[in-house]
């Protein structure tokens, strides 16, 4: 059963108003004797005078609290200035960033680590002896972005049925570093499927998981 005396402070001083009077006014009818109806009435004072300087205090924190925030956004606008311009003195060795508590650059590139997604491709067949492969990450299948430390994508074809189940039935096209890539072939191949299959490779050479295999017909 829900308490009849209000939790927030408000409410339940616009609640105690209202109980007050109307026990003061009433105490005959309702068996309240005078001292006890005094008593409350003292005590309705109190909290009035209490929750007056509450209220006051909070305003006055909120106020004051507004120029600790404006002090503190002008300071810090003030240190980056300087720090800017300490950051760009050639003179300045890393010794004083440490010592002023500052950013201090990494000299140490982070090492590549293998490619561990694949590329997810498809191809465009709309051009005669032209197929042109556009590819992207599994894992971030709306972007063209590559998987950081990636160079680009190895790619590669058999051109003739059946698709390939082995790599090592597939010949090199290339390495592309940047979506799509346009595959170019002679008469000769017109009317035959190219089955392709790619893998990311990052900087250092080292090379990812294959992609599933995709096939289109070189239009003749």
């Amino acid at each position: 059963m829900p308490d009849y005396i209000p939790s927030a402070d408000a409410a339940f001083d616009s609640w105690q108003e209202v109980f007050v009077a109307y026990v003061v006014a009433n105490a005959v009818d309702l068996g309240v004797n005078a001292l006890v109806a005094a008593t409350l009435s003292t005590a309705q004072t109190g909290w009035s005078g209490s929750l007056s300087a509450h209220t006051a205090a909070q305003a006055n924190a909120q106020s004051i609290r507004q120029l600790k925030d404006d002090a503190r956004t002008d300071f810090e606008s003030s240190i980056r200035g300087l720090v800017a311009q300490i950051q760009a003195n050639p003179a300045v060795v890393d010794a004083q960033r440490e010592a002023m508590g500052i950013t201090v650059a990494d000299g140490t590139p982070s090492a590549a680590v293998p490619p561990s997604t694949r590329p997810l491709m498809t191809v465009d067949t709309s051009q005669r002896l032209r197929h042109v492969i556009a590819f992207v990450d599994e894992a971030t299948p709306t972007r063209k972005a590559k998987p950081a430390g990636v160079m680009g994508a190895e790619i590669w074809v058999k051109i003739g049925d059946p698709p390939p189940v082995d790599p090592n039935e597939l010949s090199f096209l290339a390495v592309d570093t940047r979506t799509p890539y346009t595959a170019d072939f002679g008469g000769a191949d017109g009317g035959k499927n190219a089955h392709y299959m790619l893998r990311w490779v990052n900087t250092r050479g080292e090379k990812g998981p294959w992609s599933e295999t995709a096939s289109a017909t070189i239009g003749a």
